[in-house]
């Protein structure tokens, strides 16, 4: 027999559950990214949204602009937010300079450098992917060597690679790219604020980063930065929908970029006096990112560098007093992030994790590829960059290594970091 419900009962039995209110465990971030927030940044993120053509906004974004010129040290006009995580700006930066059939060299010395080879191919150049062993960087005449030979159109490499925590030196590389005639775009997602950056002294013509490692703040923009160099490839590219095209706009000869979205070109009209509509900016997210700013540039850029030096210092003291070792060539380590190999006594890495996350609510990152289940990284970034918060990783590590079978003496690793901050007091 057929049984018929009525409307209304039909709603009570099928009523969509609604689930609770949002209340997260607390978390102290120590992974390679996303990282605790500034609690400044949380604040600057609560207060009322506008249009983006509200001249109060408008004047946000500008303001947003002059404090990434800071924050990069750079001059470049061309100074934005691409709305979306990290990658988007990486996406933004290569797909609007990238035609097909261009060649495009990658150095890769972790798992990022093999990120920035999938969104060439997918831009469809013709990448020549430069290779060294992880745990090391390149050299400065390997770079040249390969742009003498290949001649690519742009050259794309990380800073800092979280994968390896290693730090690719850039001082020399913007020279070669520019006696070779090639554009330097550098992924800075991992290390800006962290470590020494030098957009336009370095001679670097593209840089992208995210919010959510150093600068503490959520993942969900991506400030960019980009020269006349750059700028002269775009106009060549330039083109505008047809329900958004001024009369007198003149377009380019090139082939079109290929994404609307992170069409660079007309990004940079949203962003300049024309203010040509292109997107709803992420208003939240435009007012976090200006908050990031401010925290670093309040603090200075050297001071704030200093700060995650002595405190990966700190931490590596610890760990190394622990009987621990650290991984990578010790010349190029990042000041922000800290391999550390898991020792033979370990039976199972990511139990290790999962008791430092449970029991302490701490959380450790693992690593990709070859060095998945052999490295842990733990980080030191933004906010989380304090001395409180290595002591308590220290001694909650020795804590969950010792009940999983590492010997190590109590109270040794909090004991030498202690001397480091001591040390660096006098």
């Amino acid at each position: 027999m057929t049984v018929h419900r009525s409307f209304e009962e039909a709603e009570v039995a099928e009523v969509p559950e609604l689930f609770g209110e949002l209340d997260p465990s607390p978390r102290l971030l120590m992974g390679p990214g996303p990282v605790n927030l500034y609690p400044r940044v949380l604040r600057a993120m609560s207060v009322p949204i506008q249009g983006q053509f509200d001249p109060e906004f408008r004047r946000y974004m500008s303001q947003v602009m002059a404090l990434y010129r800071q924050v990069f040290r750079t001059r470049n006009e061309q100074t934005m937010l691409i709305d979306g995580t990290a990658r988007a700006g990486l996406e933004a930066c290569m797909h609007s300079v990238i035609a097909p059939g261009d060649k495009v060299l990658v150095p890769i010395f972790g798992r990022f450098g093999h990120l920035k080879t999938e969104i060439a191919k997918r831009a469809r150049a013709e990448v020549i992917s430069l290779e060294v062993d992880w745990g090391t960087v390149f050299e400065p005449g390997q770079i040249e060597a390969a742009l003498k030979q290949h001649k690519p159109r742009m050259v794309a490499i990380c800073q800092g690679d979280t994968s390896t925590t290693m730090l690719q030196p850039l001082a020399d590389i913007g020279a070669l790219c520019r006696k070779h005639d090639a554009i330097l775009f550098v992924d800075a997602t991992a290390s800006l604020v962290g470590n020494t950056f030098e957009t336009d002294a370095w001679q670097i013509d593209m840089v992208a980063t995210g919010l959510q490692k150093c600068l503490s703040g959520p993942p969900g923009v991506a400030p960019v930065t980009f020269n006349e160099r750059v700028v002269d490839i775009l106009k060549h590219r330039k083109h505008v929908e047809a329900g958004i095209k001024p009369p007198d706009l003149i377009e380019g000869n090139g082939p079109i970029i290929q994404s609307n979205y992170f069409d660079l070109a007309m990004i940079m009209d949203y962003w300049g006096p024309r203010a040509l509509n292109h997107h709803t900016e992420a208003a939240s997210m435009l007012y976090a990112a200006r908050e990031c700013a401010r925290v670093v540039l309040e603090e200075g850029l050297d001071q704030g560098v200093a700060r995650h030096v002595l405190t990966s210092e700190a931490l590596r003291a610890g760990l190394q007093a622990m009987g621990l070792e650290l991984y990578g060539d010790a010349r190029h380590r990042m000041a922000n992030v800290t391999g550390v190999i898991i020792p033979k006594a370990i039976k199972n890495g990511d139990k290790v994790r999962a008791e430092m996350l449970g029991d302490f609510g701490i959380e450790i990152g693992t690593s990709f590829g070859p060095l998945h289940g052999k490295v842990w990284r733990i980080g030191t970034m933004g906010y989380v960059c304090r001395k409180a918060n290595v002591l308590r990783c220290l001694a909650s590590f020795e804590t969950v290594l010792r009940r999983n079978g590492f010997a190590t003496t109590a109270g040794v690793g909090v004991d030498a970091a202690y001397k480091v901050y001591a040390d660096a007091a006098h």
